[in-house]
């Protein structure tokens, strides 16, 4: 001891000694942490080549849920705005565009149809490739881990390898167009001519409707309210046809005539303003009893008008009851039965006789009265006057009564092509449903390899420690080959409106392009296709919204029965179908057990991994060769360096192309970097 102390302190080989051994303990320390460290890099390497792998299946996870909203939404737009413009062809007003909409609705959906089969062979094609891209994406990221004299040599493998997508658009039918073009073109022809009758119909019914109470100045309503005494609510005003029924000007004549019959007077005391009373007298009776007896009904299909001309002069009061009505008393005088317009008339002297009609005159079963001189006559010039000038009652009422004449024909053939516009609509329903189920059986299946994740097997060279560390303090260390296993798979991140597949695809679309115009169309939603592509996560909704404003629209451009009915139709059609809701959820990788991921893939041929690690030679940077030595065989891969998909068509004109930047996963293989 009294070499390392005297006199209470330490002696200089002490000091000596200390810090040889302080030194030898710093080398040794940094020695061991340097190969901790590589050991430790091997597992980075590893982590970092799984996620590499699980980052292209979830690029191929995005790109194939864009396709297929853009398939769906573009197939649905076709059926909204064909469904709406079936529709329109039987809404007066608005055939012309409805015609428009047919045939831009059929145009989308062929477009739809070449762009489903086109998409899917892409997808399928990138897909049968995505195990190679998935090794050559990770294999260039291992290699990307190696730092000064360290080097890894790793891929990461599809778990599992084989795909399980289902692509019917490339396969399937496509969505039939021609019978739906063909029950379109068939409807429009039968609501071309329904809407040609409906308009002869609204203009004859306008022609009554002036006679009774739209003409300016005098018509029915104005007549009766000055030569009678009935009421407004019996003399009611209408200021358009389109509200205005004929029952309103048959109850109103029906109300003129009774008042006229139970209040006209006798206009003087003489005879004969005596028997011109009892000429409109018996006028207004019959006219009443006519009028109320008068109809016009629809009824299964069919107008039926039972509403007579009234006589307007003597000649037709003969062809009516006034004529043959037995309502006329005689009198028996020397000359013979004579008949007279009242039993009170000075010229009825003798016994009373038969009551006659006026036909009896003409008859010469009796004769006419010489001071009264009462006859058929009599009657007919009651309405003659007032229906020959515009300023009798009976003026209007006959011209109403010719125009329901034709209105009853008019509206007939109306309702005959009515009925058979019901029976094209019929069959360009069942057109339009025949079609809408194929669009329904075209959904894919997205299972691409993968799916369960990605397992990557890394190795690392030998390496030695820098020759910073080698001394007489701490001797070198040689670490032999190392390995590691890793594995990722895809986690999703609970979607939201302004996170989602969709949104982030299109907010990079405009970043790689700095296109606003194009992005726009989409984003903004400022078009149908837009709208229903940004609401392809609960679909169903938003087709629900889009047919309530479409149809909507065309309800208030005065929708009747039969467009009203297949509108309801293409609603429930479009609703039958049962679009589930979409995840939209975009999907992360993340690193979990590998032993999981082999698990749930089935994966066999890793049962052994780390005979599989041993399999891999360090110097091999390519990714087919890595992969073969770990005994799968690279079948179908691409060889572009810029692979589209497909190109999204636009409504507007245009498309956005679906990329994909193979170069930046298969650098690798081109120049080991």
């Amino acid at each position: 001891m009294d070499l390392f102390r005297e006199d209470g302190a330490y002696t200089s080989l002490a000091s000596a000694v200390s810090m040889l051994v302080v030194l030898a303990l710093a080398f040794s320390a940094t020695t061991a942490a340097w190969t901790m460290a590589r050991a430790g890099d091997a597992q980075v390497a590893a982590d970092a080549t799984s996620l590499a792998g699980a980052n292209v299946v979830s690029s191929y996870h995005t790109a194939a849920t864009v396709v297929d909203a853009g398939i769906l939404s573009l197939g649905l737009t076709g059926f909204t705005v064909t469904g709406a413009g079936l529709v329109g062809l039987l809404v007066p007003g608005a055939s012309a565009a409805a015609a428009e909409a047919v045939d831009a609705g059929l145009r989308i959906l062929e477009t739809r149809n070449k762009f489903a089969a086109s998409a899917s062979r892409g997808l399928k094609r990138l897909e049968e490739s995505l195990p190679y891209l998935i090794a050559a994406n990770a294999s260039r990221t291992c290699a990307a881990q190696g730092a000064g004299m360290v080097s890894y040599t790793g891929t990461a493998i599809a778990a599992p390898w084989e795909s399980a997508s289902e692509f019917p658009a490339i396969d399937g039918p496509a969505v039939p167009t021609e019978g739906l073009e063909r029950r379109a073109d068939e409807l429009g022809e039968v609501a071309a001519d329904l809407a040609r009758a409906r308009e002869e119909t609204a203009a004859v019914k306008e022609r009554a409707w002036l006679a009774d109470c739209g003409r300016a100045g005098m018509n029915m309503q104005e007549r009766a309210a000055r030569l009678s005494g009935i009421s407004a609510v019996e003399n009611p005003d209408y200021a358009s046809s389109l509200t205005w029924e004929p029952q309103v000007a048959l109850d109103r004549a029906c109300a003129y005539y009774r008042w006229r019959r139970d209040n006209d007077r006798t206009e003087g005391a003489g005879v004969e303003a005596r028997a011109d009373a009892a000429a409109r007298h018996a006028f207004y009776r019959y006219a009443t009893r006519t009028l109320e007896s008068a109809s016009v009904v629809e009824r299964d299909g069919m107008l039926v008008c039972k509403v007579p001309l009234l006589p307007k002069n003597t000649g037709e009061v003969k062809g009516t009851e006034l004529y043959t009505e037995v309502a006329w008393p005689t009198s028996t005088e020397s000359e013979g039965i004579t008949l007279h317009f009242d039993a009170s008339c000075p010229g009825a002297t003798g016994a009373a006789g038969p009551i006659v009609s006026l036909s009896a005159l003409d008859a010469g079963s009796v004769r006419e009265c010489s001071v009264c001189r009462f006859g058929v006559g009599d009657v007919g010039k009651v309405p003659a006057a007032s229906t020959s000038i515009d300023n009798g009652f009976e003026y209007h009422l006959r011209e109403f009564t010719e125009a329901l004449k034709d209105y009853e024909s008019a509206r007939n053939r109306e309702l005959e092509l009515e009925r058979q516009a019901r029976g094209g609509a019929e069959r360009a329903g069942d057109a339009f449903e025949e079609a809408l189920s194929v669009l329904a059986a075209k959904r894919p299946r997205i299972a691409p390899p993968g799916r369960y994740g990605c397992v990557a097997l890394v190795v690392s060279g030998e390496a030695s420690t820098p020759e910073e560390l080698e001394n007489s303090f701490s001797a070198g260390v040689k670490l032999d080959r190392r390995g590691a296993i890793s594995a990722a798979t895809l986690a999703s991140d609970a979607a939201t409106r302004e996170n989602n597949v969709l949104s982030r695809f299109f907010s990079g679309l405009k970043e790689r392009t700095g296109d606003s115009t194009v992005v726009g169309i989409v984003g903004n939603a400022m078009d149908l296709w837009g709208d229903l592509l940004m609401g392809y996560g609960d679909v169903a909704s938003r087709l629900d919204e889009v047919m309530d404003g479409l149809l909507g629209g065309l309800t208030s451009l005065g929708a009747g029965p039969v467009a009203t009915w297949l509108g309801e139709r293409v609603r429930g059609s479009l609703a039958a179908v049962g679009f589930e809701p979409v995840d939209l959820s975009s999907r992360k990788p993340v690193l979990t057990d590998s032993s999981n991921v082999i698990s749930a893939a089935g994966m066999t041929v890793l049962a052994d991994a780390q005979g599989a690690l041993r399999s891999l030679s360090v110097e091999t940077m390519d990714p087919e060769a890595l992969l073969q030595a770990l005994g799968y065989e690279v079948g179908e891969r691409l060889a572009e360096t810029e692979f589209t998909i497909a190109e999204i068509p636009l409504p507007g004109g245009g498309s956005i192309p679906l990329k994909v930047r193979l170069r930046d996963l298969v650098g690798a293989r081109e120049g080991g970097s």
